[in-house]
């Protein structure tokens, strides 16, 4: 399975940002799918995550902020990032897991204040 992320950048503090993780490769069922994010220094955490039957779980801090969905396809999942914040500035992990585990090459989102 590849993972292939778009939509990181530069914003400044309050505005959005939307990623997309696209997977393709040999899928034979609906993956769990989801997002994490690593900051300088910091350990990788778990932004948002899909379980495979639609379940939605948010990290505390971009609760109300942050929304997560898929395509109908379920192959493709989003992170719609509203009122971003300086501390939300990391490089973007997207996250597959089905039998297996795969991991996006990252795409860097920088929020300046």
């Amino acid at each position: 399975v590849q993972l292939v992320e778009s939509g990181g950048g530069l914003v400044q503090a309050g505005g959005s940002l939307r990623l997309s993780c696209a997977a393709s490769g040999p899928i034979f069922r609906i993956p769990a799918m989801g997002w994490y994010r690593q900051a300088p220094g910091k350990q990788r955490e778990l932004v948002a995550r899909l379980s495979s039957v639609g379940m939605k779980n948010y990290a505390d801090s971009v609760k109300g902020r942050f929304t997560i969905t898929r395509d109908n396809a379920k192959t493709t999942v989003y992170l719609v990032m509203n009122s971003l914040k300086p501390e939300d500035t990391a490089v973007y992990y997207c996250w597959y897991s089905d039998v297996s585990e795969y991991w996006g090459q990252g795409t860097q989102v920088t929020v300046s204040s």
